[in-house]
């Protein structure tokens, strides 16, 4: 038996560290593994025993690119637990507090750490030297989601205006107002930008996913709804761990997370929610995306990068939809009492959905906590991707091979430090010269 080994000590332009060890021999299906071997962090323990009212603040701390769908998927399982619905013009607010972060998380993906892929550069800097206002313009959109955030959240990075049963403040709606001009200019840049990113060159490559995301009937799934998927599910979010279930694996510090029956892979994110909502978006971004050849079913991952395009667009355009029926909820919070109980939340993190589940008792203290971050619930359908796709360009030299992995696993726009609780890789083929 002989080897030979492709070594990158990191994976490039994710969050997060790991490994990818892809074994070759001759009649044998590939075995991949995705080593995740960033230390676990172990929010789950340090939540128990700490008042449900601190649970939107600890959770932000989970990511400083995702933080608000960490506080919304915390906060709505503690007013699961307790009984209590937040008014609508709190949920309207929360819902453009979201939108703030779909627009920086997807502006940051698509133009800083994924299109460099499609175009062969090796980072966003190399690729400004030829796609300078590109870039710029994509540095500015990202500001602007990042902008509207602190508007609302009191900062960019882990927002603190975030409270069980809604805010400790409102904005005023003219600091609201001021944020128009450049929602959209940001818009506006997006769909002028969609043609060129859904025309970079995708490889031939479809699997047939079971989509999973959240569905609601009046608008696109972001901060509530359903548990839908492809195959025909239709479940509450307090169902979840009923029908999916975590699994160790022996190379991995994140767990996987396959559905409970079949102890398949399910597919979360951009795709599945495109897949499963695109009922649910404005006419206008429908025929936008139907223009580019966007029209479902879309089960190319690699065009995940334009589908998030797609989003952005319509986080901008919800965005001011939002602002521009805003008005200020009084009270800014919902009374919420502690209850003995147990609450389920869910929503769509800009990677995919994100579950929550606390028990609390009478007081209000934390007995036990779970979080299930989209990355977790991908990595499956990672590892069985790159089974299928590396077979047939086994021959390609061993560089371009692993930046093609590489690209492969960035379709997923994975958090690898929220699934712990990317990138060396090996390459193993039958025949190489090696010991």
């Amino acid at each position: 038996m002989t080897r030979k080994q492709i070594v990158v000590d990191a994976l490039a332009r994710v969050e997060g560290e790991g490994g990818l060890r892809i074994r070759l021999r001759d009649h044998r299906p590939p075995e991949v593994m995705l080593r995740i071997y960033e230390p676990p962090r172990f929010f789950e323990g340090f939540l128990r025993g700490r008042s449900m009212h601190e649970i939107p603040d600890i959770t932000a701390r989970i990511c400083g690119i995702c933080p608000i769908a960490y506080q919304m998927s915390g906060a709505s399982a503690i007013e699961d637990a307790c009984e209590v619905t937040v008014s609508e013009p709190v949920r309207r607010l929360r819902r453009l507090m979201y939108c703030g972060e779909w627009i920086e998380s997807h502006g940051l993906h698509v133009f800083m750490l994924h299109a460099p892929d499609f175009l062969g550069y090796a980072d966003a800097i190399r690729m400004a030297a030829d796609h300078r206002e590109i870039v710029v313009d994509a540095l500015r959109a990202k500001k602007v989601g990042n902008t509207l955030v602190a508007a609302i959240g009191g900062r960019e990075i882990h927002p603190v205006s975030v409270r069980v049963g809604g805010f400790w403040r409102a904005p005023a709606k003219a600091g609201l107002e001021a944020l128009r001009p450049e929602l959209e200019w940001a818009a506006a840049r997006v769909r002028e930008l969609l043609p060129w990113l859904a025309s970079l060159p995708v490889p031939d490559f479809e699997r047939d996913y079971e989509f999973v995301a959240l569905h609601h009937d009046e608008d696109y799934a972001i901060e509530r709804g359903r548990i839908v998927s492809s195959r025909g599910l239709d479940i509450p979010v307090r169902d979840f761990l009923r029908v999916f279930s975590e699994q160790h694996v022996e190379h991995s510090n994140a767990l996987h997370v396959v559905t409970a029956a079949e102890q398949a892979p399910y597919h979360v994110g951009p795709l599945a929610r495109y897949n499963l909502n695109f009922a649910q978006l404005p006419q206008g971004i429908r025929a936008a995306a139907a223009e580019v050849g966007l029209v479902p079913p879309v089960r190319n991952p690699f065009r995940s990068l334009a589908v998030r395009a797609v989003e952005m667009l319509y986080a901008c355009e919800e965005a001011i939809a939002l602002i521009d029926t805003y008005e200020p909820p009084v009270p800014p919070c919902a009374t919420v009492t502690p209850k003995a109980g147990t609450g389920h939340g869910a929503t769509e993190a800009p990677r995919g959905m994100l579950y929550h589940r606390y028990r609390l008792d009478e007081t209000g203290l934390v007995h036990d906590a779970r979080i299930i971050p989209p990355t977790a619930q991908n990595l499956r359908c990672m590892e069985e991707d790159l089974a299928a796709y590396v077979p047939p360009r086994v021959d390609l030299p061993a560089d371009r091979l692993t930046w093609e992995c590489e690209q492969a696993v960035r379709n997923y726009d994975p958090c690898i430090s929220c699934a712990t609780h990317f990138l060396e890789v090996e390459v193993i083929r039958d025949g190489d010269a090696g010991g």
